[in-house]
């Protein structure tokens, strides 16, 4: 093998296994609202205090990503990432622990799997800073866009099988060695991410320079620029939205419409996957009208009609009485809110010019704490005005962020250069 054949390998592999830490992440996060509901019922668990434990990962996750970027520019990827999965193991085998007896009668079954959800959500923070470090390591600068978007990808793959994988496993073994397997998983991955070669990636680095962490003064600067904070504002009430489905769309198909939970696994993976087919499809469309139309309108309008089309289809599909339909129009909601997710990043790279890692850290922050709320509200709002009411909020929510959108104007001369000197894309 050449050396560039084996240097390409090393890459891809390097990428496969970066995904799957993409998609064990999202597996993890997620099987909690499978078992959720066999939780509620055991240990006569309400909504409401469900949905407070199912925040706490998103809490610290939101909480400690700055920091958790620095300790991957310290620790480096490789490390981090070895970290980050065998903590997650832990955590994950541990939720068993939130329901044994002796720690339910100490502090109470909500409050230890919150504790356990929280700490959960801080090992987790690294994952897409330490990736984006990796990349620069080991990617070429010209692969880094089409890399970083397919990493991101393995989150909704992770959140298409959990629903069936998981109602499975716990059919075969209950909820309880469920999360053992999942925990041995984890750290089987996290076992092989070892094996990559621990190479800095010298040439990368002169090529492009390595970002140092920047005075307060750079985020003070950033925090006043208005199109950030607008950017940031749609962000969240993209967070908001996403995160009803996240958390409670298998709840709402197995409690709320009755279809017993064998088909909310289904309906719920069918709802992920349509998120896998339209994340890269939005980002594709942006990057077209984007070199067609200039970037003010190309990196707009598809969070704009995204945001709004969600909104609206979110909405028929709590007033649909058919499941399948109702599956269908749930399905293109979340479809239509996750093609944002490439034009969001890209206007934060344009905004944020030379910090552009400090606004997308501004940016995804805004996100989670969007996320954050979400399963509080949701139930919250639910157990007052029923749950057609607990999703119109989410409707509610990303029509104020398409107005935002429609506020913003991604800055610089640099940008408008940048689009007419661009090839037009394939």
């Amino acid at each position: 093998m050449t050396g560039s054949n084996s240097r390409g390998a090393s890459q891809v592999a390097v990428i496969g296994l970066m995904f799957a830490f993409s998609v064990m992440s999202y597996f993890d996060r997620t099987i909690m609202t499978i078992a959720g509901p066999e939780i509620m019922k055991e240990f006569n668990i309400s909504a409401t205090s469900m949905g407070s434990v199912y925040s706490a990962f998103i809490l610290s996750y939101a909480i400690l990503m700055t920091p958790a970027g620095w300790a991957a520019d310290r620790l480096g990827p490789r490390l981090t990432l070895f970290l980050m999965g065998m903590t997650s193991a832990v955590l994950t085998a541990l939720t068993v622990a939130g329901g044994a007896r002796g720690i339910t009668r100490w502090i109470g079954v909500v409050p230890a799997l919150f504790a356990i959800r929280f700490v959960l959500g801080a090992a987790t923070a690294p994952l897409y800073p330490a990736c984006a470090r990796m990349c620069a390591y080991r990617i070429p600068v010209i692969h880094h866009a089409r890399v970083q978007a397919f990493i991101i990808a393995g989150s909704s793959l992770g959140g298409a099988v959990s629903p069936i994988l998981f109602s499975w496993m716990m059919a075969q073994f209950r909820w309880r060695k469920s999360f053992y397997l999942a925990a041995i998983a984890a750290a089987a991955l996290a076992l092989v991410w070892m094996t990559v070669e621990d190479r800095a990636g010298e040439a990368v680095l002169k090529r492009s320079g390595r970002v140092t962490p920047r005075a307060w003064k750079a985020w003070l600067q950033l925090l006043a620029k208005r199109n950030l904070a607008l950017l940031t504002l749609a962000y969240f009430t993209m967070g908001y939205f996403e995160y009803i489905f996240f958390y409670w769309i298998y709840y709402y198909f197995g409690e709320v419409r009755k279809v017993g939970y064998a088909a909310s696994a289904k309906y719920t993976t069918a709802v992920f996957l349509t998120m896998l087919v339209m994340m890269p499809l939005g980002g594709w469309i942006s990057d077209r009208l984007t070199r067609a139309y200039g970037a003010r309108f190309g990196r707009r309008i598809v969070p704009i009609v995204g945001l709004s089309s969600g909104a609206v289809l979110l909405f028929l599909a709590t007033v649909t009485p058919g499941i399948t339909l109702t599956a269908a129009l749930l399905s293109l909601a979340i479809g239509c809110t996750s093609v944002c997710e490439g034009p969001f990043w890209s206007m934060a790279i344009d905004i944020g010019r030379d910090d552009v890692g400090s606004a997308s850290g501004i940016l995804n922050t805004g996100g989670n704490v969007g996320g954050f709320f979400a399963p509080i509200l949701t139930p919250l709002i639910a157990s007052h005005a029923g749950w057609s009411w607990g999703l119109y909020s989410g409707c509610l929510m990303v029509i104020a962020g398409a107005v935002a959108c429609y506020l913003v104007n991604p800055e610089g001369e640099n940008v408008r250069d940048a689009v007419a000197a661009a090839p037009r894309p394939a």
